[in-house]
């Protein structure tokens, strides 16, 4: 068990971010949660309070500097360390690149990427000092099978995961001698509302579980601080990269 230790997760009312905050909170982390929606994270961060999960909640827009700024405060006031961070908000819009509106262009670089990349930015100082404390500060950053295989109709969602891995391989090597482990995390589809859109191709009960992804999580945390794990790849029966 982890008492004493705090993680913060964004995108974390639904999907693969509130499945990690469920066991992070089962294992004794305090955690702080955030996604855009106030009503849906308000609901879910309920759920996990009545679980007896101590948890800190602030909505946010992560395409604002400002906003992911409030949240990592937030969590600071609140706990005063920081040993786990998972940069989970996301989104995908499918469009040809021909037909791509810039202003959806614009939301999927600047919520997949540029905050992906802020919200590390403002927590490194937390992380540091958890990681000179036990070597063990963790930083997951949500890409995508996208991210290794570029996909058609999913141009830029793609170009965002390919950036959030090589950025994910950076910040290891810029922090883990600070005893800070970065591994990107790179599922294919997973039950989530984010692939409503393709259930009528794949059931969902033939999708990756977001409860596997948690379990991977766990298993980053109980491997030795010799041990980094720079990327996981997620896919179903049959599937390539």
């Amino acid at each position: 068990m982890a008492e004493g230790r705090a993680a913060l997760i964004t995108g974390g009312s639904s999907g693969i971010g509130l499945a990690i905050a469920r066991a992070l909170g089962q294992d004794g982390y305090s955690l702080t949660v955030s996604a855009r929606r106030p009503e849906k994270l308000e609901e879910a961060a309920q759920g996990l309070k009545d679980e007896g999960f101590e948890v800190n909640v602030v909505p946010a827009n992560m395409t604002q500097e400002d906003a992911i700024k409030e949240v990592v405060a937030s969590h600071r006031d609140r706990f005063g360390r920081l040993d786990v961070l998972i940069n989970n908000a996301g989104l995908g819009i499918a469009a040809p690149i021909e037909q791509a509106e810039t202003k959806k262009l614009d939301m999927q670089f600047d919520v997949n990427l540029r905050a992906v990349y802020l919200t590390l930015r403002e927590c490194i100082p937390m992380l540091k000092e958890a990681g000179h404390e036990h070597r063990k500060a963790l930083v997951i950053n949500t890409a995508s099978i996208a991210g290794k295989s570029g996909q058609a109709g999913l141009s830029a969602y793609s170009a965002t995961k390919f950036a959030v891995v090589g950025f994910s391989q950076a910040a290891h090597k810029e922090l883990s001698q600070d005893g800070i482990q970065v591994t990107a995390i790179c599922p294919g589809f997973v039950a989530t509302a984010m692939t409503d859109w393709v259930e009528d191709q794949i059931p969902k009960d033939e999708m990756i579980r977001p409860e596997d992804i948690a379990e991977a999580v766990r298993f980053l945390l109980r491997t030795s601080p010799w041990c980094i794990v720079p990327e996981m790849m997620f896919i179903r029966p049959g599937e390539g990269v």
